[in-house]
This record gives C-alpha cells, sequence and structure tokens, in this order.
C-alpha cells in the first residue's frame, strides 16, 4: 500500500492534499498511488454543478454544503478554476467565496486550474475526486468553469449532473443546442425571484420533453440563495437521482461506461508521454513553420511504431 493512501486511511488532510497534487503534475508514482486509492473506493455521492459565469454556482454550493454538513455528512469540493494564460496558476476564486467553510474540520475544498484542458476541467479531476472518496468524504462535488460543448466532459466523472440557469439568462436554447440537456440530471433555477422566472421554467420543461428518455424523469429546482430558499430541495432531488442510479440497470450502464471511458484516457496518456519522449529524444525530428503538421504527426507516429517493434 502507498504510504499517502496509508496516511489517508488515519485521516491525515496533508496526504490527502499533497496525493491530489501527485496527479495533478503527472508524477511518475501518479499510477501506482491511484491503483491504491481505487483498491480503498468508499462510494461517495459525485456531484458536478455546472452552468454559466454569473448563475451563481460557487453561491449555490457554500449554501449545499451548509446544508449536507447539517446532517452530518462530510463534503470534499473540487472546484475547477479558469488558467491564467501567463502564469498557468488558478484564479482561485471559488475559495475565496466558500472560506466560511475553512475552518471545518468536515469540509475540504480544492481548486484545480483547467491548464488548457478541453471540458474546462482539470485532466486529474477524476483521480482528485477519486482520491477524495478514498479518503472518506460523504460527498464529493464538482464545480465546473462554465457551460458549453466542451462542458460533456463532466458526465465522465460524477453521478449526478445539476446545471445552473438563471432567468432572462438567454442560455437556455444554446444549451439545447450543444447537446448539455442530454447530460443534465437535473435542472436549477437559480435566483428565482428575478423577472422571467415562469418563462423559463415553461421553456425548460419543453425542452426536457422533446429530449425525454425512459430514464429518470428530470427535474426543475427553484432556489434563492441569497434567501437560502430551495437547497434543501435541490438536496433531496440528488438523492432520489442518486438511488435511481444505484438501483437499475441505467446506473449500472453509466457506471461501465464511465470506467471504459476512464481506460481509453489512461492509455491515450501513456501513448502520448511514450511519444513525447521519443520525440524530444531524437534531434532528427524538427518542426519548422513550413512544416506539414499531418504529414509530420503521420511520419513521427509510424517512427515511434518502428522503435516499439524492435
Amino acid at each position: 500500500m502507498h504510504a499517502l493512501v496509508e496516511r489517508m486511511r488515519q485521516q491525515d488532510m496533508r496526504a490527502l492534499a499533497k496525493a491530489i497534487t501527485m496527479v495533478e503534475n503527472d508524477h511518475p508514482d501518479k499510477l501506482t498511488l491511484l491503483s491504491d486509492v481505487f483498491s480503498q473506493k468508499k462510494h461517495a455521492r459525485y456531484v458536478g454543478i455546472t452552468g454559466s459565469p454569473g448563475a451563481g454556482k460557487s453561491s449555490l454550493v457554500n449554501r449545499l454544503i451548509t446544508h449536507i454538513r447539517s446532517e452530518g455528512k462530510t463534503v470534499a469540493i473540487i472546484a475547477v478554476d479558469p488558467t491564467s494564460p501567463f502564469s498557468g496558476g488558478a484564479l482561485l476564486g471559488d475559495r475565496v467565496r466558500m472560506n466560511q467553510h475553512f475552518t471545518d474540520d468536515g469540509v475540504y475544498i480544492r481548486s484545480m486550474a483547467t491548464r488548457g484542458s478541453l471540458g474546462g476541467l482539470a485532466r486529474a479531476t477524476k483521480d482528485a475526486v477519486r482520491i477524495c472518496d478514498a479518503y472518506g468524504f460523504d460527498v464529493v462535488i464538482v464545480e465546473t468553469v462554465g457551460v458549453g460543448q466542451s462542458e460533456l466532459d463532466i458526465m465522465k466523472i460524477v453521478d449526478t449532473t445539476a446545471l445552473v440557469l438563471t432567468p432572462n439568462s438567454g442560455d437556455v436554447l444554446q444549451i439545447f443546442k450543444a447537446g448539455i440537456m442530454e447530460i443534465a440530471d437535473l435542472f436549477v433555477i437559480n435566483k428565482a425571484d428575478l423577472p422571467g422566472y415562469g418563462k423559463l421554467k415553461s421553456l425548460l420543461k419543453e425542452l426536457i420533453m422533446m429530449s425525454k428518455t425512459d430514464e429518470h424523469e428530470k427535474a426543475i429546482v427553484k432556489t434563492i440563495t441569497t434567501e437560502n430558499k430551495g437547497i434543501d430541495k435541490l438536496w433531496q432531488k440528488i438523492n432520489e437521482h442518486h438511488d435511481f442510479l444505484y438501483q437499475t440497470k441505467v446506473g449500472t450502464k453509466r457506471r461501465i461506461m464511465q470506467q471504459e471511458l476512464e481506460v481509453y484516457e489512461l492509455i491515450r496518456e501513456e501513448i502520448w508521454r511514450d511519444v513525447e519522449k521519443f520525440v524530444e529524444a531524437d534531434e532528427t525530428l524538427q518542426v519548422d513553420e513550413t512544416s506539414d503538421p499531418y504529414k509530420l504527426a503521420r511520419d513521427w507516429y509510424q517512427q515511434w511504431k518502428k522503435k516499439g517493434e524492435v
């Protein structure tokens, strides 16, 4: 058993933080660590909160943490921040907004930079979620940068995805076109005290009907975070969806799909790492401004394959 995992079993919070840093930095020992982490899986509830900037996701998560803690459950939050194009660091805005929970031993907040990865999700987010699960948190919440086509990646990580919208945001049709309606398991209309709530709810109902399947009926939850309204209902709907996933074949099918996607991603990572080392080690493999990238990619890949066959 990896030393960090042993320390995590003793509820060592520093070991938890160090383990996540290892996977973020792609440490050579990462896969060994994660294999041991996987063996300690405790089946926490994985919840994704996504939505456009300004929808009030962080305030909603803040209230949700308080509600979950009132039930005596522990919570880990993975807040995926935009990356600075200059420093490569995260803005850490979510950690500032959630500062009231910093002194609570039952809450762990970790900001992760996207580092240019597609999907608004840090490449190591899945690993971080699993590490938090192995540590023993009851609920792991992933809050993502924004919403769009690339945000579909969230479904590879969590059990339940909540899409946060606000009245008069103008996002709904764009979201429907982007395919987000299909991956959202429930909808949250936040700032529901603003004008346009009724219109947005009606439109959402129509869009849900248009994309309806035989799976779990997608709920619409009304929240007003400034008044702490609707948070209990949101948590109830998250739990109902979780129970549905673990009592039906739909959930089994989803978890198998997630595992397959993860295996493919790990293989791609390993291949890319090996190809990169091969290219860097061969000084004859050069790129200039006139290079045909398609031809180079094909040629370098073939040369790397030949090296492996020798």
